[in-house]
């Protein structure tokens, strides 16, 4: 496993683990991350504490690494399994997504999501076919 795969996957169990702080502390002053929630970004340590802490209270995100790889652009790419519950254990979506992490001098600068669907669009969609 490469340094940064072990980096991004001490990541992964911080986040799992709500380590925020841990999490906060390798990210660039002004990091650009993606609302996986809403769409778009938010930008710099402080919007990304609240975005999480946000999210906290309405959803639980549970993040699996399945591979990591390096793309054309040294981007470090990691296939997740997502699982998002209510807070009272409820599924609401289950799925595989990418995550895209650029990592400059030991520190997150950028973190993308290569799906086009928000959680909340995961949701609706979950919600629509258990109707069915």
């Amino acid at each position: 496993m490469s340094s940064n795969q072990q980096f991004l996957q001490n990541l992964y169990e911080a986040f799992n683990n709500r380590e925020l702080e841990t999490i906060i502390s390798v990210m660039h002053p002004d990091v650009k991350w993606a609302n996986g929630v809403e769409g778009g970004f938010v930008y710099g340590r402080d919007a990304v504490r609240e975005y999480w802490t946000n999210q906290y209270k309405v959803i639980q995100v549970q993040l699996l690494t399945l591979k990591f790889e390096t793309d054309e652009n040294n981007r470090n790419v990691v296939t997740v399994h997502q699982i998002v519950r209510d807070l009272q254990g409820n599924l609401l979506a289950d799925t595989t997504v990418q995550q895209i992490f650029t990592i400059e001098n030991g520190s997150i600068v950028l973190y993308e999501i290569a799906e086009t669907e928000t959680i909340q669009q995961m949701i609706q969609q979950t919600r629509t076919s258990n109707e069915q």
